[in-house]
């Protein structure tokens, strides 16, 4: 994704973020937010004939660089592995728990099994150890598998907002839901705090969408910088 490319991504999330409250645009803001969401994720789950910004980053990654901790970029230290399962689990548990008031993908299978970590919440005020571990120890296909399921899981619940939904604030059932299952770390309640204040536009418009595309783009810092010297 070139300099050109994420221009006209922000644009086009800037005309979403105008008229997804207007219910009148509703159709239109929809169809914007799913062509941004398919951006972010592997273009298998929208069948895009086109390389997205996610196949850009895990096409060709090299295991090491994937799992490198800690990074020395300025604008973070994390590795690969974590910015990619830390917004994974960010847009599971935002579009299932508190969009759409559903079972979390993660619960949906033995997904932390599978991705080989004992962790199921944000990844948010975690430990440089905690960090190290994850970054070591995930696996990176069953990583993989899990973003394309919560990324299909997202685009049903996109499809599916009615024009009112846009505009409701979130439930605070839905907010005590992260902590009953350990969805936020307890030590991160400035971030169910935060999300309390959103409405789910704004949840679409952040979590969904601006927040994946900010730490993909870290990814993509991180990869070009290590591989130039592979």
């Amino acid at each position: 994704m070139d300099k050109g490319q994420r221009k006209i991504w922000n644009e086009t999330h800037k005309k979403c973020r105008e008229i997804l409250l207007k219910p009148e645009k509703h159709n239109e803001a929809v169809k914007l937010l799913l062509s941004l969401h398919s951006v972010l994720h592997s273009s298998s789950i929208s069948n895009l004939a086109e390389t997205t910004l996610a196949d850009e980053i895990v096409n060709n990654l090299d295991e090491n660089v994937f799992r490198q901790y800690p990074v020395s970029n300025p604008d973070t230290r994390n590795s690969i592995a974590w910015h990619l399962w830390h917004i994974t689990r960010i847009e599971d548990m935002t579009m299932n728990i508190l969009v759409a008031d559903k079972q979390q993908v993660l619960h949906t299978a033995t997904w932390l099994e599978k991705m080989n970590i004992p962790f199921s919440h944000s990844g948010n005020d975690m430990s440089e150890e905690e960090v190290a571990l994850l970054s070591a120890n995930l696996d990176f296909h069953s990583l993989l598998e899990y973003r394309e399921v919560v990324g299909k899981r997202t685009q049903e619940v996109i499809s599916l907002l009615s024009p009112e939904q846009c505009n409701m604030k979130v439930e605070p059932k839905r907010i005590k839901r992260l902590f009953d299952e350990d969805a936020v770390n307890k030590n991160s309640k400035w971030l169910a705090d935060y999300w309390s204040r959103k409405d789910i536009a704004g949840l679409l418009l952040m979590p969904a969408t601006r927040h994946i595309f900010i730490h993909l783009n870290k990814c993509v810092r991180i990869k070009d910088k290590f591989h130039k010297n592979l």
